[in-house]
């Protein structure tokens, strides 16, 4: 599990150590594990560094100067070295070692060509303080080099991404990097959208500030952390010590709901899957399907043995539906809220049950059903999903999983996670129904093992299933297979293999 650190932190964390070491010595390893980075990248995609053709697209700060530094030991070892200015200053010292090191300038009308034949470009132009769109002249360099066929590695951040939110301001001038070398700490920009899906591989150089970092409160969760989610069972365990996960989902109109939040709960490690029967029929089905499912038409609220629940998925916006979400918001356990629950969650009865909740409350809205719920991520600029995402969670007082590209799952805390995992894959029908079913799977286990007693403790387990979720959507799209639901509900055992055995990092 890594520690995710915002701008404001890890330049405290610079401060701190510069006041502590000589002069430039901080820009000395942040240029040597950049220049290394570029190396490294060349070699795997089949480029000699003696004789490449490199770029540097150099601004006025510390950002320019880590680029100018790492093209000068670029340069002393091998590459042909040019630098573009696009600043109204650069960094002296930068721009002396490149000169020193056989580098050159190229001039204004040269900027196209250089671009044009550059196996690889090193954008330096906006460093983590940069905000807003980029400067005219640097959009048209951008743009250029965009095209150019290069390889493009980013400074710490793409210029024209916000390191903080992952904004873009202009989409139509914004660096879009196969890879991001990023100082001391990731910054959350490069791991929410739309900012991720301009920074390609992130590589951290350690520049020595872990001892001045502040313990975390965004994290990203590896492997191990999943793993840690989703325990073998032990030789003394049974159904019940594993957790029982009830299931309040699916209507006659919308059938199918039930059975994908069934079937995803049925792979989440859980020992018992419990289906609320409405008397409509379909809770039978379900059974002829999922022979170990249980049900019954007992109140949720009153249901023994539960660990935790999910409703919502398909449920119906009507008062049966206002109903049986009320019955579960009562019920001792946590509970996940999603889809038709979350349109009734605001509702006067709904609304006092959740007010009443002493256990954890997850919900899961995706774009839509958050600005329904009264919030908005914004949009260009002004995006900010993990802004967003934390001031639902404190004001609701519930684990907000807020749903898209780098989902982002926040507690009222403020301690939260981005998702690394899923990807463009998980975008098909019933994707999060799938989804709603392993949280609440996997929450019942984390009970039944005594491992959930806080909403802090809900929301790392929420993120465990975001992020399988996703390994799964990996998985079932293989060899470039689309995907439904139901793929993804097939492939969330070999997810967890995965995991568990270490086959995926």
């Amino acid at each position: 599990m890594a520690g995710i650190y915002d701008v404001a932190t890890v330049r405290r964390a610079e401060e701190s150590v510069m006041a502590m070491l000589p002069d430039g010595a901080l820009m000395e390893r942040a240029a040597t594990g950049l220049a290394d980075a570029c190396a490294a990248l060349l070699r795997e995609s089949g480029v000699d560094l003696v004789g490449s053709r490199i770029v540097l697209l150099v601004g006025s700060g510390n950002n320019g100067g880590d680029a100018l530094y790492a093209g000068a030991r670029l340069a002393g070892r091998g590459a042909q070295v040019r630098a573009v200015l696009l600043g109204d200053s650069c960094h002296e010292g930068g721009l002396a070692a490149l000169r020193a090191a056989g580098g050159r300038l190229v001039s204004g009308s040269d900027h196209a060509s250089a671009l044009d034949r550059a196996d690889l470009v090193l954008d330096g132009i906006v460093g983590i303080g940069g905000r807003g769109a980029l400067r005219a002249d640097a959009s048209a360099v951008v743009n250029i080099a965009m095209t150019s066929g290069a390889l493009v590695v980013a400074v710490d951040v793409p210029s024209g991404v916000d390191a903080d939110s992952g904004a873009v301001a202009d989409s139509d001038a914004v660096v879009s990097a196969d890879m991001t070398v990023t100082f001391g700490a990731v910054k959350p920009g490069l791991l929410l959208s739309p900012g991720r899906d301009h920074a390609g591989a992130v590589v951290l150089v350690d520049i020595g500030l872990d001892d001045a970092l502040p313990e975390p409160t965004l994290f990203s969760l590896d492997a191990d952390a999943l793993a840690a989610a989703v325990p073998e069972p032990a030789s003394e365990d049974y159904k019940y010590s594993r957790g029982v996960v009830g299931i309040a989902a699916g209507s006659a109109r919308y059938r199918g709901a039930a059975f994908m939040v069934t079937g995803s709960a049925r792979q989440g490690n859980v020992g018992m899957v419990h289906v609320l029967d409405r008397g409509d029929g379909l809770a039978a089905a379900i059974v002829d399907r999922f022979w170990d499912v249980v049900v019954s038409t007992e109140s949720p609220g009153a249901v023994r043995r539960t660990t935790a629940w999910t409703v919502g998925p398909g449920l119906g916006v009507d008062a049966d539906g206002r109903a049986i979400l009320r019955s579960v918001l009562g019920a001792p356990a946590p509970v996940v809220v999603d889809a038709d629950a979350l349109h009734m969650l605001r509702e006067s009865e709904p609304w006092q049950a959740l007010e009443e909740r002493t256990w954890p409350t997850v919900i899961t809205p995706h774009a839509g059903e958050f600005a329904a719920l009264g919030y908005q991520a914004g949009s260009g600029a002004e995006e900010d999903r993990l802004g967003a995402a934390r001031a639902a969670a404190r004001d609701l007082g519930v684990v907000v999983v807020l749903k898209g590209p780098g989902t982002v799952i926040a507690s009222p805390s403020g301690i939260a996670y981005v998702d690394t995992w899923g990807g463009p894959e998980l975008g098909t029908a019933g994707s999060g129904d799938v989804l709603a079913g392993l949280i609440g799977a996997l929450l019942s286990g984390a009970v039944a093992r005594e491992q959930c007693p806080n909403d802090e403790a809900a929301a790392l387990v929420a993120a465990a299933a975001v992020g399988l979720h996703g390994i799964a959507g990996r998985l079932a799209s293989a060899d470039g297979r689309p995907v439904t639901a139901p793929d993804l509900i097939k492939a969330l055992p070999a997810a967890i293999a995965g995991v568990r055995r270490g086959v995926i990092e």
